[in-house]
């Protein structure tokens, strides 16, 4: 038998909503910043700047780790808004995929015309995932 004490107060939800608000949005500003990182070494006819390439890995798998946390969130305290379970499900997935294709771009320069097209969804997601979790 559940008390009123074992149900989660307003504030509890709050406090939730708040860590994966915060979560999805450092996900959604490192995908941001993807692109600016990924515009600093492809230049077309010329080398990929080696140091540039790293900082954009890095970011995908910072993007990555936050993406994974903020969809373990959602799934633990907020199983009610399947929108953003789902959402930072297909987020995470997605993620993974798009950086799996950019590890594979060197050898695969052709992927270029999955990984940028997707790479542009990927940002309507990241924005669209923390404008859904302020309704209620």
């Amino acid at each position: 038998m559940t008390s009123l004490h074992d149900a989660p107060t307003r504030s509890d939800r709050r406090a939730t909503n708040r860590l994966y608000s915060v979560l999805i949005g450092l996900s959604t500003l490192v995908v941001l910043l993807q692109g600016l990182w990924a515009g600093l070494f492809v230049q077309e006819g010329q080398d990929y700047k080696d140091s540039w390439v790293a900082v954009h890995s890095r970011g995908a798998e910072l993007a990555i780790a936050l993406a994974l946390v903020a969809t373990v969130v959602a799934l633990v305290k907020l199983r009610s808004r399947r929108d953003l379970v789902v959402g930072s499900a297909v987020f995470t997935v997605l993620l993974v995929l798009e950086a799996y294709l950019g590890g594979l771009i060197g050898d695969h320069s052709s992927l270029t015309a999955v990984h940028f097209p997707l790479a542009m969804s990927l940002m309507g997601l990241a924005v669209w995932l923390p404008f859904r979790a302020t309704r209620r």
